[in-house]
Parts: C-alpha cells; structure tokens; sequence
C-alpha cells in the first residue's frame, strides 16, 4: 500500500513509518498539514496528467486489447481513477493547518480517499469530522500500539470477519479490493448470513 502520514512529532511519525515500511508499505512523512497536502495533491495532479499514458511505477494500471485488431498486442494505460495514497494517516492536532482542515481539501480533491485521524481526542474529532466532512471517518486515538496501526490499515479485522463467513480471504486480498470495496462486501454479506433462514 501507498501511505501518506502527517504528523508533527518526528519520533512517532518515524515509528510509524518503520512499522508499515516492516509490512512491505511505502510510506512518505510529511511533518505538517501543509506540507502534507501540498504532497497529495502534486501527487494526484501527476497521476491525472498521465491520464492514457504508459504505466508508471506506482500508478494503477489496466490492460486493454484492441477490438478492431485481435492480434494487438495489450497496452498498458494509467488508472485516473486510482487515488494517490490508499490511506492518508492524518494528525488531528497540527500547528498551522489541522488534519481537519487538510482532509476537507484532501476530500474535496478525492472524495473517495480513505483518511485515518491519529488523535487524543476522539469524541472531539469524531463530532468535528461528522460537521465538518459531512461523514465519519476512521479515527484511532493516541496513544495506540503500532500493531493497532499496522491492522487498521491492512483492515485486519474486517479480513477476519470475512474468514469467518467462509470467504477465501486469499483471493479478496488477490483482487487489491480498496478499503471501501473491503466493507461493502462485508456489509453485504452479513446481511445475507442475516436473511439466511436454515
């Protein structure tokens, strides 16, 4: 996975960075909101200009075959649909721009990219994000192991809830299934293990 974190404090952003990067995650640090925006949007703007470009490393890509020419070789084009980063980790408190405020520009850029909030105060940040994101985001309050990190964003509990109702969670995990993609799955088949009546 791509990861961007935001934090402040240099020693927890690098605990950070050596638990994911130990989980074979690329992660970038960037020390404050600003910087960190700054980032995911240069980043988004390089993947939007390769749009119908030859795959770059890191960008999503699809294969496609010529239907005039059955012969064509395949071609490799760039993904504009793919978002920079799979998971942004964001400090709630930062000086200067708040993760608050860098996940609203962030959202309105990619209204679809998954947001972590690393935070002491959740109920405060729960409250702001419903107001001020119109959604709810993930939260994780602060002081949390790095095992917690590690399994929030690799959804290790929703992979085990899929294990449980006999999903071959191999082949979910083969498919590279985005966090929202992971949950609606889940969702839905809870609900049928609901309706089931045997």
């Amino acid at each position: 996975m791509r990861i961007l974190i935001a934090e402040d404090d240099l020693d927890i952003a690098t605990l950070y960075k050596k638990a994911l990067e130990k989980n074979k995650h690329r992660v970038v640090i960037t020390s404050n909101g600003k910087d960190c925006l700054m980032n995911y949007l240069t980043t988004l703007k390089i993947i939007s200009s390769s749009s119908l470009q030859p795959h770059e490393t890191g960008a999503s890509t699809k294969d496609t075959h010529s239907s005039r020419n059955p012969t064509a070789q395949p071609r490799t084009f760039v993904d504009t649909n793919a978002s920079p980063y799979d998971v942004v980790i964001l400090d709630y408190s930062m000086p200067g721009m708040n993760g608050m405020e860098v996940a609203k520009e962030i959202l309105s850029a990619y209204p679809h990219q998954r947001i972590i909030f690393a935070s002491a105060y959740v109920k405060e940040t729960l409250e702001h994000s419903v107001k001020e994101l119109k959604q709810v985001v993930e939260l994780m309050q602060k002081p949390f192991a790095l095992k917690q990190l590690t399994d929030t964003v690799e959804d290790t509990v929703a992979f085990e809830e899929l294990r449980e109702l006999n999903v071959d969670v191999d082949r979910i995990k083969g498919a590279e299934l985005t966090h929202e993609q992971i949950f609606d799955l889940l969702d839905t088949l809870k609900r049928i293990q609901k309706n089931r009546t045997f």
